[in-house]
């Protein structure tokens, strides 16, 4: 017996000591890792909750995490309850249908589509995965206050996710009414219109699923919200929201053939699910990737971005890619299926639904795969580039589409049939040009052909775009700036001609130099005004007889001497042409304009001043113009048939008092072409750039008279002449010495004397800007 009580005792003692060592420990534990937080720090704590409460209505059901700085850190989960629990007692709710009058405060409402009751009956957490609490944000309580309001009323109970039930009682009486409105103000508050479409989408995503709902209702619905989204298509949200409504109930319910109404400005199809299903279906068959599912899946894909000649140019960038896709993958791109299955899932607009899943078989879903979405984001990128042009014009302001401008800056492919007309128009009339007049017509004619008004000036702009224009249609034209150094006036003439096979390529230094040649032949053809036949035929075999030339040379330079021979010549912008030319080319040029003055078997004193006034810009010595005539004097020339010489052999003829008097006179010839760029006057020294030259390559005064012209694009002679005289300067020397200086910079001229007008080349000068 006393052995037992001992053992008890132990037992006992043991119990005790076990108790006290827990105890010990655990307040040893807690004294450790819990510290009191200061009373300023509670302080601190109090005040933000004060402000979670205050905000509990905006941040709905999310979780607000308080985090405290400091070398303790408390984490505070504040779960915020939904505003309106549902009844549990009322009425029943019901779906009221189109065509129902309905009583609600006074208000009668006639058009249905809306839920009213009390309370709604729960649909449970099982079926589709959905969660629906039994509350819903549409529903119409007869029991609540309603103040009589007009619809266009709001206040700030309409918040982000409005209910009926949260609504103030002004706010409800204002909705009301715009239930009993015909539902198409696009002035109404679209708090309301959502608080609309929530019913219609629990409708038919929801309830509509229980096989009580015919097809025809269905479709009621789903053209209710097509009715909607043009009133209400500004509206970002809502345009998202019920796009993708459409999207889920054409999946829900296919054999309805859901589509919207003509006329509707309804892009759903072009939304993620209905494309995924399609993909799938199609990859599923091994049915080929069709040209409409490629442009949708890179259109769609969550990891492209369409820049912004896709965005701007859409209608064209859908059309040149579905092109391009046919033309490389010809019925479409063949996908292998892969494992991954697919799953749709449908964002609910309505905060009362969350998470529907739509039913779909078991299917891949080929939209998750990288390889082939690449290939096609490779050419949806080679049309940007091909439209950036196209788009950057349509993005300045005042421009269309319709513009001929727009027009040839469209790949041929996807010109449209009222476009394809203006050029086809345009082919036919080109081809009868060349055909009967060797290409020669007006620029005016060209821009009506263009279907477009001629410029008042053609400026680097202009110009640009009649070579763009041309080329896109075939032809080249001359002038071409870049291969002749000139552009085409208003008034003026312009050659076109067929354009080669291959691309346009730089001008090489003897397509220069024949150029050059070309255009001072023709100043000394043109001398008295008339053109004689044999001297038009030196200037062909100058083309014709160099074996250096391709043939798209030839005809570029044939095009550019029937210009040259219907336009005015003069010397702007040659001192820079001239400069690069060696001195055995610059003698060959010399040869070849005395040809021409010698051709017609008669040289006149006119056509003596001239070769004067040419050899000195060459850098020839003028006495050698003598010997070179000579030349010419001691051969027998057949002159070709022309209007003033006879069709007979003839001798070369020449006045020897006119030789005589160049021979004797050439020491106050070269005085005289010492000014054949300023046609210098005493008081006014001579324009030309001045050593030691400032800005831009001009000196002070010429600096100054260029910045003063900057001012307007447009300029009378007088006040041109004023300015000029400002500086003690000549008018035609000044805007020579800035054109050689601009022709140095950019290749063109900045200033064009066109009789009473100076005119700036606004274009060109923003170039020299750069």
């Amino acid at each position: 017996m006393e052995l037992w009580i001992f053992f008890a005792a132990i037992y006992l003692i043991y119990l005790l000591f076990s108790k006290k060592k827990k105890n010990k420990s655990a307040g040893s534990y807690a004294s450790k890792t819990v510290k009191a937080p200061p009373k300023e720090w509670l302080a601190e704590i109090k005040k933000k909750e004060t402000v979670v409460q205050k905000d509990d209505r905006e941040d709905d059901d999310l979780a607000t995490f308080t985090l405290d700085s400091g070398r303790s850190v408390e984490y505070r989960v504040t779960t915020i309850q939904p505003q309106n629990s549902p009844k549990t007692t009322g009425t029943l709710a019901r779906w009221v249908l189109p065509g129902e009058v309905t009583t609600v405060g006074g208000v009668k409402i006639t058009d249905g589509n809306f839920y009213f009751g009390q309370r709604m009956k729960p649909a449970g957490q099982s079926m589709s995965g959905y969660y629906d609490d039994g509350s819903e944000a549409s529903l119409i309580d007869g029991t609540l206050k309603i103040y009589p309001k007009p619809y266009l009323y709001e206040d700030n109970s309409l918040g982000y996710w409005p209910s009926y039930s949260s609504l103030s009682p002004d706010a409800r009486g204002a909705y009301l009414n715009w239930l009993a409105s015909d539902r198409h103000d696009a002035a109404c508050p679209v708090g309301y219109v959502f608080i609309y479409l929530y019913g219609l989408e629990r409708k038919a995503l929801v309830d509509s699923r229980d096989g009580n709902t015919p097809d025809a209702v269905f479709l009621t619905l789903f053209n209710e919200v097509c009715r909607l989204r043009p009133v209400f298509i500004e509206n970002r949200s809502f345009r998202n929201y019920s796009s993708q409504l459409l999207e889920a109930m054409s999946i829900l319910r296919p054999q309805v053939g859901l589509v919207p109404n003509p006329g509707s400005d309804s892009d759903y199809s072009n939304g993620g699910m209905q494309f995924k299903l399609a993909l799938a279906k199609a990859v599923d068959a091994g049915v080929p990737v069709s040209a409409d599912l490629a442009l949708t899946w890179v259109t769609n894909h969550t990891e492209y971005a369409l820049r912004t000649p896709a965005r701007r140019c859409a209608k064209e960038f859908a059309a040149l890619f579905k092109r391009r896709y046919t033309l490389k993958y010809g019925e479409g791109m063949v996908v292998k299926p892969n494992k991954t299955r697919l799953r749709l899932d449908y964002t609910p607009a309505s905060p009362s639904l969350r998470g529907v899943h739509l039913p779909v078989p078991d299917l891949p879903d080929p939209s998750a795969l990288k390889g082939p979405v690449q290939k096609i984001m490779t050419l949806a990128e080679i049309c940007t580039d091909e439209l950036d042009a196209y788009s950057r014009y349509l993005g300045r302001k005042g421009t269309s589409e319709n513009d001929t401008a727009a027009i040839i800056l469209l790949p041929l492919e996807i010109i449209n049939e009222s476009a394809g007309k203006v050029l086809n128009t345009f082919k036919r009339w080109a081809d009868e040009v060349i055909a009967s007049h060797k290409g020669l017509t007006t620029v005016a004619d060209f821009w009506a052909q263009m279907g477009a008004n001629c410029p008042a000036k053609i400026n680097k702009k202009e110009a640009d775009l009649m070579q763009v224009f041309a080329l896109k249609m075939g032809y080249c034209l001359a002038p071409d700036p870049f291969y002749h150094y000139m552009k085409a006036e208003a008034d003026g003439a312009l050659v076109l001609f067929a354009a080669g096979e291959g691309a346009r390529l730089s001008p090489s230094p003897a397509f220069i130099s024949a150029v050059m040649t070309l255009r001072l032949g023709s100043m000394v053809a043109l001398t008295d005004n008339s053109l004689d036949q044999a001297e038009q035929k030196v200037l062909e075999n100058a083309i014709d007889h160099n074996s250096g030339f391709n043939e798209d040379e030839k005809r570029s330079l044939h095009a550019y001497l029937t210009w040259q021979l219907h336009t005015p010549a003069n010397m702007t912008g040659m001192k820079n042409r001239i400069a690069p030319l060696s001195a055995m080319e610059k003698s060959a040029i010399g040869k070849v304009i005395v040809g021409v003055a010698c051709s017609d078997g008669r040289i006149e004193p006119a056509e003596i001043k001239q070769l004067e006034k040419i050899y000195l810009s060459l850098g020839l010595d003028p006495s050698t113009i003598s010997g070179n005539i000579h030349q010419h004097s001691t051969a027998e020339v057949t002159p070709l048939s022309s209007a003033s010489a006879s069709p007979e052999t003839t001798e070369f003829t020449l006045d020897a008092s006119v030789l005589a008097r160049h021979e004797s006179a050439t020491e106050d010839v070269r005085k005289l072409l010492s000014a054949i760029f300023t046609e210098e006057e005493p008081e006014f020294r001579e324009s030309v750039p001045a050593t030691g030259t400032q800005e831009g390559g001009l000196d002070s005064a010429h600096n100054q008279l260029y910045h003063r012209l900057l001012e307007k694009e447009q300029w009378p002679r007088k006040e041109a002449t004023a300015l000029c005289e400002n500086l003690n300067l000549m008018l035609s020397g000044a805007l020579e010495v800035i054109n050689d200086w601009s022709y140095a910079v950019v290749d063109a001229p900045v200033l064009d004397d066109a009789d009473d007008d100076i005119w700036v080349d606004l274009e060109i000068a923003k170039e020299l800007e750069g």
